[in-house]
């Protein structure tokens, strides 16, 4: 597995289609590879990860300045 990261912000209005797509066209990978992409917000506050782990999808979404450690599952 590898993690990729995305340069610079990501639209955080967007969901798993959106997120996949922008994984497809700019990294040219294939999302649903079982690597994990991890984007962020402008604001560098919010991090959204997508994962596919041969079964489904998986969004996950942390606000990096809540109190709380673990990832909220969307």
């Amino acid at each position: 597995m590898r993690v990729w990261l995305a340069t610079g912000y990501t639209d955080m209005r967007r969901g798993f289609p959106g997120l996949s797509l922008q994984v497809q066209e700019v990294l040219r990978r294939d999302p649903l590879s079982g690597h994990l992409f991890c984007f962020r917000g402008r604001r560098g506050d919010l991090l959204k990860v997508i994962w596919h782990d041969g079964q489904g999808a998986c969004l996950f979404t942390n606000a990096l300045h809540s109190y709380y450690t673990s990832f909220h599952v969307s």
